[in-house]
């Protein structure tokens, strides 16, 4: 539930919210939708600090303060009077999404559990996954009922209500970290040449995904009409990533963390480029190709928990996870202005090539990972 409201009042709330923002208010579209860019690029600087102090101090005081945060951004979108001051809100919203998104939540399961983690993390992004099944009809009916401005009261108040509690309630309180004895023991010291290595293919592997998966987020529907597809048809295509994502994810779990996470993440990007090989060719078939690309996002999603946890192990794994969060959530943020600038001054089916090209340069690096392990 944690989850689902975290990403269903911030992530996902632009979707849903910023035409009517746009349409009471007068101001320009584009300022109103970068909001989640300006919000993605703070979470994405605070991310080191966040997971540094969830190794000091464990997840619980942070994910609370990501309620008070996303609390407050939310109040100040809904009070906002000039475009300025919502801007000032997703400044807010973003130190929130630092503190309380996949990253920080992933991290708080490892500083509690340790190398047992890995099904934990699973579950988590099991239930992660309909956070938008779950909060955009809920901002829709929150729009029509009580405006933009009420749903995102509503919102603040579920935060201070559901979320705050839930945390501080069922979270355990981390154990004490051992005492500091003036060296690095060797799973908490600097990374060693081949750990180096692992970390920025992977930084690298979370920047490609990233940007694929915010391209693919924002700019779907325009792909699928500019390739004929009506907009009534491309928004129940769209629709089928949601399941596809939470399908896959249940098979994941089945395999009980039997094999390497690496698989996993190789089978993840496997499944996006196939998908999205597919789409470009334009071969008819468009919701199956868009189940394939869910189903990979899908399970990318445990990878980017679980990989960690095993290249580096669980004692640095916040701090891990933290650094690493910081290059994908700026490819995230930067990657959909690109992806309009493609859109507006290149053909229509340049974006599926662009696509495409991210997904297989993302495999490459996977076969390097592997080399590297």
């Amino acid at each position: 539930m944690v989850q689902i409201l975290t990403w269903g009042s911030s992530f996902y709330l632009p979707a849903v919210v910023a035409g009517p923002v746009a349409e009471s208010t007068n101001w320009p579209l584009a300022g109103v939708v970068g909001g989640l860019s300006l919000g993605l690029l703070v979470a994405a600087f605070a991310s080191p600090h966040v997971g540094a102090a969830i190794h000091r101090h464990g997840g619980r005081p942070v994910l609370a303060l990501a309620a008070l945060l996303l609390a407050a951004g939310l109040t100040m979108l809904a009070l906002a009077p000039v475009l300025p001051v919502y801007l000032a809100g997703w400044l807010l919203l973003g130190l929130g999404m630092g503190c309380g998104l996949y990253d920080p939540a992933f991290a708080t399961l490892g500083r509690l559990y340790g190398a047992e983690a890995r099904p934990a993390i699973t579950s988590l992004t099991l239930w992660g996954g309909f956070a938008s099944t779950v909060c955009w009809p809920l901002s829709a009916f929150l729009v029509a009922h009580v405006g933009w401005r009420g749903a995102c009261l509503t919102y603040a108040g579920l935060h201070l209500t559901v979320t705050l509690p839930l945390v501080l309630l069922l979270i355990p309180k981390a154990p004490t970290l051992p005492a500091a004895t003036g060296h690095h023991p060797a799973d908490t010291g600097p990374l060693s040449g081949a750990e180096r290595r692992a970390f920025l293919l992977f930084a690298g592997v979370l920047i490609l995904g990233g940007a694929i998966m915010s391209l693919v987020s924002v700019h779907l529907l325009t792909l699928l009409q500019v390739r004929g597809v009506a907009l009534a048809s491309a928004v129940s295509y769209g629709a089928l990533i949601g399941p596809a994502q939470v399908g896959a994810r249940i098979v994941e779990m089945s395999f009980k963390g039997r094999h390497h996470p690496l698989w996993t993440l190789t089978a993840a990007l496997g499944l996006v480029a196939l998908g999205l090989a597919l789409l470009a060719l334009g071969l008819s078939g468009v919701g199956i190709w868009l189940v394939l690309y869910g189903s990979g996002n899908g399970i990318y999603s445990i990878a980017r928990g679980t990989v960690p946890l095993a290249l580096f192990g669980s004692a640095r794994y916040p701090l891990m996870v933290g650094r690493l969060a910081r290059p994908g959530l700026i490819a995230q943020a930067l990657a959909p202005p690109a992806g309009a600038f493609a859109l507006t001054h290149a053909s229509p089916g340049t974006l599926w090539w662009l696509l495409l090209a991210l997904s297989l340069a993302n495999l490459g690096l996977v076969v390097a990972l592997w080399r590297a392990r």
